[in-house]
């Protein structure tokens, strides 16, 4: 690709950089970014850089925050007796925007892949340990994790680690997608659906 000017292409180069954005996308952000006001184009930096220098994790919870705790760990109105585990921030967001859970979260900040080089002592899993010796309130823990070998991993180690709290530990149901055709769903997803069926009320 050539570019008229180096700046261009060494601003197209760094927004290239991100996830899901290709050389052509970033051209076209580059270039829709030269016709903004230069203030705008100053706000956006100025946002960037505030998200990668002002932001915290929580020290409850690991979850992205503006302080030292986040808001869900600070409110009161949550459930403290029921703590999710989950593996990065998105998937905080991700429950948060069903509006179905009120109780608290610990993010590990990944799960255990071998083939990566992460084992549990790379994960926030010692914290969660720790959290739960210093209080009685948590009745629940909910394993939240994806459905993948890693995550059924990370599950099943959790699973060991958490056996000696005497806790009720639940998982996330699997099956069948709302609108999906059984047809189309793969045998794993198929025959978990079938295995963990509920009962019509």
């Amino acid at each position: 690709m050539n570019f008229p000017s180096k700046l261009i292409e060494e601003a197209v180069s760094e927004v290239s950089k991100l996830p899901g954005i290709g050389k052509k996308s970033a051209l076209r952000i580059v270039l829709h970014l030269l016709k903004r006001t230069e203030k705008e184009t100053h706000s956006l930096a100025d946002a960037l850089v505030a998200v990668r220098t002002q932001i915290h994790y929580c020290k409850k919870c690991h979850n992205i925050s503006d302080g030292e705790l986040c808001s869900i760990c600070l409110s009161p109105k949550r459930d403290a007796s029921v703590v999710c585990v989950v593996q990065d921030s998105r998937d905080v967001l991700a429950i948060e925007n069903t509006g179905q859970y009120n109780g608290l979260y610990h993010v590990l900040g990944g799960i255990i892949s071998p083939l990566e080089g992460i084992g549990p002592s790379d994960l926030k899993i010692d914290s969660l340990l720790e959290r739960l010796q210093h209080t009685s309130e948590v009745k629940e823990i909910i394993l939240a994790l994806s459905p993948t070998m890693e995550g059924d991993t990370t599950s099943f180690y959790l699973q060991k680690k958490l056996k000696p709290f005497s806790l009720k530990i639940s998982t996330i149901a699997r099956g069948i997608p709302i609108g999906g055709d059984l047809e189309y769903a793969d045998e794993i997803t198929l025959g978990r659906s079938i295995v963990s069926r509920i009962n019509y009320d």
